[in-house]
């Protein structure tokens, strides 16, 4: 098996690129500065057609697009919204115009998306038949699941892959949440009534095999641990790993002022299943946020670490 892998070097990228290999799978990096080694092809984001070599795709298997700007690394201005919009939707449409120039088609593309679809679900489930919520982000989801939907019309399976908060000691939030915790200053964030969908990163790596092997998943595929939890729960599942209290409430409004628009991602509810890997017979090893929370932070050792920078 071939499988090119944009974003290889990111806390997902590293991790699947890693597990692909170690059952024996080839991996082709898609990197945005000049290649460096035997596995790496250069691609612009920023160009029509991404810039690839058409015959750079030949004979393979499929496409894992995890590229893309972190939604939560600064504030929302104009410019950093036109960044994000970029990074997902332009570079998308950038890919699937490369994929489609070469030669043969590639038979599957993955694209990675996120549960900010959804928009705030309050506390009612949502799975992947609801519509698309309101907001800034779920536009930005709505219009970067179309772009990858477009490689369709070219009989290529394709996936996106509506990703919940993604629970590791390599990076994403537990990082940044755990040297406040360990000093007991854990806190919930406004109401703490806000559900969280989360998801393990080895159950998000298996998840992302599992949706790559099976030729019936196409369309939206909730990458979500089966159990939801409020702010509150998570707050007390990590204060209790780290056996420290978490006694502090940070206010909403203090939240708004700090954070400006973005500050309602934090604030808002999103309470997502994963009805369509359920239907299909996945099986979490995760399902309980006290043990998620346990294996994510012991799970820096679990695969090579990728030190290319660039992809």
């Amino acid at each position: 098996m071939r499988i090119a892998v944009t974003g290889a070097s990111g806390l997902i990228g590293t991790a699947l690129t890693a597990s692909l290999r170690a059952d024996g799978a080839e991996v082709l990096r898609l990197v945005r500065r000049p290649a460096r080694a035997a596995d790496e092809v250069c691609w612009d984001p920023s160009a029509p057609n991404g810039a690839v070599n058409p015959g750079a795709l030949e004979d393979v298997d499929g496409v894992v697009h995890l590229s893309g700007a972190s939604v939560a690394e600064r504030r929302w201005t104009p410019a950093r919204k036109q960044e994000l919009r970029a990074s997902r939707v332009s570079s998308t449409s950038a890919l699937v115009a490369g994929i489609l120039a070469a030669p043969e088609p590639v038979p599957v593309l993955l694209c990675a998306s996120a549960v900010g679809w959804y928009g705030d679900t309050g506390d009612r489930k949502v799975d992947e038949a609801a519509q698309s919520g309101r907001g800034f982000l779920a536009d930005l989801v709505r219009d970067w699941e179309a772009a990858a939907a477009s490689a369709a019309t070219a009989g290529i399976r394709v996936a996106s892959l509506r990703s919940g908060i993604v629970l590791s000691s390599r990076g994403g939030m537990l990082p940044r949440l755990l040297p406040s915790f360990r000093l007991g200053l854990g806190a919930r964030i406004g109401s703490g009534d806000q559900y969280l969908s989360w998801i393990t990163l080895a159950d998000h790596v298996r998840a992302v095999r599992f949706v790559l092997d099976r030729a019936d998943l196409t369309g939206p595929v909730n990458l979500t641990a089966p159990t939801p939890v409020t702010n509150a729960q998570f707050t007390a599942a990590l204060a209790a790993a780290v056996h420290k209290p978490a006694l502090l409430r940070l206010p909403a409004g203090l939240l708004r002022l700090a954070l400006g628009e973005m500050s309602g991602e934090l604030l808002a509810s999103c309470r997502a299943v994963p009805s369509r890997l359920d239907r299909a017979g996945f099986t979490f090893a995760d399902s309980d946020i006290s043990a998620a929370i346990r294996t994510a932070m012991n799970d820096a050792a679990a695969w090579p670490r990728d030190t290319a920078a660039g992809t």
